[in-house]
């Protein structure tokens, strides 16, 4: 099938498109293993990049999902997201502390949010972060594009070395896209799992447009999942490589949804047809929204809709 096409900027929120995708699945609701929440110094200065459309960015990208941030909470809410990350990324020395202590305080004001923090190759990266794994931090976000480093830089074997031993997730902006530098790719993802073969990687954005390299990674390493936020949406279409569409089939329990809310160019329910124009059936879809995550963060089974439906 193919997606409907895009929701204009301006239309009304089509959330009960998204709560009947989920609903019509037989699930409770989406677990979004991709969404930003930051500080709003450092939220404002993102945004700017991308309304200039810069060098990182390299065309036009509207922003959708401007609004306060308790509204944006609600709207994720009222879409049916039950969890979703923060997923902070330090883009230069200095900043991850910052970024970590204000993530833990959103993550314990906000019930639904996996705590997630983040780390930059430099000394004392592992020494910030390893109080945090053990506290109870769900997730770590690195984004090679922005940060300017590779994965295998030796200020992160202590932060490899702290995560494959305690099982916590890295979420990884590892693939050129939007744009390449000479950061991306999978070579440098490759190189750490060789050293460090059961560390739990999720691949943001599907590696697009590497996908297909990434989901071979993905296919030699079982503790390696792809999240499909942006990836297969028709905006982000020159990136994907529909050669990808039979491996997700094959690595149907280690694919993720996620969105990249709030920095979407169209509306949270296009990118949930987009999945389902990827005509991989319902099961898969219910894998992907749902169970595959339910099982990486140890999360409760789904009930029906109806229970949620006959509580409201």
């Amino acid at each position: 099938m193919d997606a409907p096409a895009p929701t204009p900027l301006d239309a009304p929120e089509p959330i009960a498109r998204a709560r009947a995708f989920w609903g019509d699945l037989g699930l409770p609701g989406l677990l979004d293993v991709h969404v930003h929440f930051l500080p709003p110094p450092i939220e404002r200065a993102v945004w700017q990049v991308f309304d200039d459309a810069g060098p990182l960015i390299g065309r036009e990208w509207p922003i959708r999902y401007r609004q306060p941030v308790a509204e944006r909470v609600q709207l994720l809410r009222d879409l049916g997201v039950r969890r979703f990350p923060t997923l902070p990324y330090a883009h230069k020395p200095g900043v991850a502390t910052f970024l970590n202590d204000w993530s833990r305080t959103f993550a314990a004001e906000t019930p639904e949010v996996w705590w997630s923090g983040t780390a930059y190759p430099e000394p004392d990266a592992v020494d910030y972060l390893a109080p945090l794994v053990e506290r109870g931090l769900r997730l770590v976000k690195l984004h090679q594009q922005v940060g300017g480093y590779l994965l295998d830089d030796r200020h992160f074997d202590a932060v490899w070395d702290l995560l494959a031993a305690t099982g916590t997730p890295v979420l990884v902006h590892a693939g050129s896209g939007p744009v390449g530098t000479e950061f991306t790719g999978p070579e440098s993802l490759g190189r750490v799992l060789e050293r460090w073969p059961d560390l739990t990687v999720i691949v943001a954005h599907l590696g697009a447009p590497e996908s297909v390299a990434f989901a071979e990674i993905a296919r030699r390493h079982e503790s390696v999942y792809l999240d499909t936020s942006m990836a297969v949406s028709p905006f982000f279409g020159e990136h994907f490589d529909p050669e990808v569409v039979p491996l997700l089939a094959d690595l149907q329990p280690r694919v993720l949804f996620g969105s990249d809310f709030p920095t979407l160019p169209f509306a949270y329910a296009d990118q949930l047809d987009a999945l389902a124009a990827l005509g991989l059936g319902e099961d898969w879809l219910r894998d992907v929204c749902w169970h595959n995550a339910a099982a990486l963060f140890d999360e409760p089974e789904p009930v029906p809709a109806l229970q949620e439906q006959t509580a409201q």
